[in-house]
């Protein structure tokens, strides 16, 4: 990391932060783009540059850096020149700040590319220019796009990469640009931009390219810096996931009983009523600690201590709102399955389901609908679901969830299936109400 961006992490600030998830086919060259950010970006140490070149894993030509392995972290990323894991890098310019989430293309490895996306404001979908020339878009393409719209990103970029390779051809681009744009309208995609450059050579990832006059548009970068955030998402209310409960004795502030977690969705201050579910109970906010540091107001993502005025029974798992409308409590309810198991769903069967930090058992008890991948549409679920596949279900769940649309509020909109037998998260699902 460069000096500024350790200066605004140290400082724990968030203000003006892009979350971005980079997502596509294998070898379409996310690594070798978030490299090419960082380098061109003075987010790279000296240290890293010596290592890197000096790396036997390289695959770059003679005398020039292999950039992918900037972000390939694990061993067996660097030996197959493939990314498994969802690496995160940081880095900033003078106009913000930004957080990268590199996740894999394989198709086995969707889940990854699911898990970077779940916090993300904006998706960079990389396209090889030369492996879609004629405007035919490659599966994994299709399947990541419909990824960044079931999880609400409000900003979708399409890097058109590797232009080096067809010789900075206009047509090309122009092919690939309108299938893009069928395919956002297909999708209901709210913005889609496309952008054509190469992250090998650097053109228009930082500055504009001089083989691509024909290109009217803003580099890489600049785009990324334009994004708006947060002014087009709905007015989000105060969640909290209660984590811990604290009793703390007194040293260096009075004892107390509190609940620890993250806040989500707007902020508290001091004195401000909450009700806690499932129960209905409610009180008003008596303090508010970070540590042991005492606050007169929590902002949203801030991991923090509330003490109620008075005492009522809360638990682990319980939820803490504040707002207008509270969510809804139900048993059963419609998701969209985003199926990560190698083992198919089987509907008779009960699973684990953790939403925040509830846990309850749950199971599908119909498949509405599957999204056909090729198609770009629903076709009937045909009573299961396997890896990778999307749908539309119905849920119910031994006990009550306090529930939002994951369109609205994404913290009790999202929840996971957890496989009782072998532990594995088996889908990512987003809550539906109609």
């Amino acid at each position: 990391m460069n000096a500024i961006t350790d200066r605004w992490l140290q400082e724990g600030g968030n203000r003006g932060v892009l979350r971005l998830v980079t997502a596509g086919s294998v070898d379409d060259g996310k690594s070798t783009l978030i490299g090419r950010l960082l380098l061109d970006s003075n987010g790279v140490h000296d240290d890293q540059l010596q290592a890197v070149a000096k790396s036997r894993y390289s695959r770059a030509p003679k005398d020039t850096l292999d950039l992918a392995l900037l972000t390939d972290g694990l061993e067996a990323e660097r030996e197959q020149g493939i990314t498994i894991d969802v690496t995160y890098r940081y880095f900033a310019t003078p106009a913000r700040k930004f957080i990268i989430a590199d996740a894999p293309g394989h198709e086995q490895y969707t889940r990854n590319m699911a898990t970077g996306a779940s916090t993300a404001d904006a998706a960079i979908i990389l396209i090889d220019a030369a492996r879609a020339a004629t405007g035919e878009l490659l599966p994994q393409t299709k399947r990541h796009a419909m990824l960044a719209r079931l999880l609400g990103l409000r900003h979708t970029i399409v890097a058109v990469n590797k232009m080096d390779q067809v010789q900075w051809d206009q047509s090309v681009f122009e092919r690939i640009q309108t299938a893009c744009a069928e395919l956002a309208q297909r999708l209901e995609l709210p913005a889609l931009t496309c952008v054509p450059l190469s992250a090998l050579t650097g053109d228009n990832v930082v500055q504009a390219s001089v083989h691509m006059p024909w290109y009217s548009g803003l580099p890489l970068r600049a785009l990324l810096e334009s994004l708006p955030v947060g002014v087009e998402a709905p007015q989000e209310e105060a969640r909290f996931f209660v984590q811990w409960v604290i009793r703390h004795e007194g040293s260096t502030v009075q004892a107390f009983r509190g609940y620890a977690g993250q806040l989500q969705g707007a902020a508290w201050h001091v004195g401000d009523r909450v009700q806690v579910l499932p129960s209905g109970e409610s009180a008003c906010i008596r303090a508010l600690y970070r540590g042991e540091q005492s606050l007169d107001h929590a902002q949203p993502g801030d991991s923090i201590t509330v003490v109620l005025d008075r005492e009522i029974d809360v638990s682990r798992g319980d939820l803490l709102v504040s707002g207008g409308t509270p969510p809804s409590l139900a048993r059963d309810f419609a998701a969209d399955l985003c199926w990560l198991d190698r083992q198919a769903l089987q509907p008779a069967r009960w699973y684990w389901l953790k939403q925040g930090s509830r846990l309850t058992q749950a199971r599908v008890t119909a498949i509405d609908s599957r999204r056909d991948i090729h198609e770009l549409r629903s076709v009937p679920g045909q009573g299961q679901l396997t890896g990778n596949d999307i749908g539309r279900v119905q849920i119910r769940t031994r006990d009550a969830l306090a529930l939002d649309a994951y369109d609205v509020q994404r913290s009790t909109g999202a929840f996971i299936l957890i496989d009782p037998t072998s532990h594995q998260t088996a889908a990512a699902g987003m809550v539906r109400l109609t």
